[in-house]
């Protein structure tokens, strides 16, 4: 079985033992979802590769667990568009077990994601996946700093704070519902290298119609999938006119944003 999903974080049941083509980010929090959904072999975006090969640090994961995992390249296709990846994606790296099985830099997509049809199925493992989330709050009241691995992780409560998620700043499937769960203060992605048709940055146009302050860091000044990096050392890429009203600015420390704009200064590790 094939399957297309723009996010790895809406697996089901149905994907169980299934090669998926994932508009996902290829970072570890990725490859630990594929691998709990039980899925047999996986195509992610590299999101860029960036800081310490963050966008396909999953290759590496699952070839410690037996599983045939392959990226395409991020100015190929649009990240959170499994379509378009299968579409016109060209893979820019493979894990062992995906080279073994014919897959290339340089393929198709499309092409890759056959190849993989024959893949082995990895161990019976479903990784215990710990939800990152960290909250801190000013003592005057003024807006939480909210911090997740993945936009998936947003509540409810979220709404009206600062939200900085490690998440690719793509539209899912190129759904402008899909930009933010909730309306937020200001909120802040991973670029993903920004790639084609500039995808990455996508959410933040959406976002300031909504009145959202949004932004998004370099790919090559922190890692993707890790807010913790993305709040300590990453540094704004792009910006919507709701943030530059607030007075960011492009290249900025993402800590110095937050500190302008929230007053939150926290010392995290």
């Amino acid at each position: 079985m094939l399957y297309l999903c723009d996010t790895v974080t809406k697996l089901s049941i149905q994907n169980r033992g299934a090669v998926i083509v994932c508009g996902s980010h290829g970072g570890v929090y990725s490859g630990r979802l594929a691998a709990a959904a039980g899925v047999r072999a996986a195509i992610f975006s590299d999101a860029g590769i960036g800081l310490d090969g963050a966008g396909i640090g999953s290759l590496a994961y699952g070839t410690a667990l037996g599983m045939a995992l392959a990226a395409v390249a991020h100015d190929s296709a649009r990240i959170g568009d499994a379509s378009d990846m299968f579409g016109r994606g060209r893979v820019s790296r493979v894990n062992p077990i995906a080279r073994s099985l014919g897959c290339i830099e340089g393929m198709p997509c499309e092409a890759a994601a056959r190849a993989l049809m024959a893949a082995p199925r990895p161990a019976d493992l479903a990784p215990y996946l710990t939800e990152s989330r960290h909250v801190f709050a000013a003592p005057d009241r003024r807006p939480r700093l909210i911090l997740i691995d993945s936009a998936s992780l947003i509540r409810e409560e979220d709404g009206g704070q600062i939200v900085v998620t490690a998440s690719h700043g793509g539209l899912i499937g190129n759904n402008p519902q899909s930009a933010l769960r909730v309306d937020a203060y200001a909120a802040c992605f991973h670029d993903a290298g920004v790639g084609a048709d500039e995808a990455g940055i996508s959410r933040l146009p959406v976002l300031n119609r909504r009145g959202i302050a949004a932004m998004t860091v370099s790919a090559d000044s922190a890692r993707i999938g890790d807010a913790l990096s993305v709040f300590e050392t990453g540094r704004i890429s792009h910006l919507n006119e709701k943030a530059r009203y607030l007075g960011l600015r492009q290249g900025q420390r993402l800590r110095e944003a937050v500190m302008q704009i929230g007053g939150h200064l926290p010392q995290l590790r």
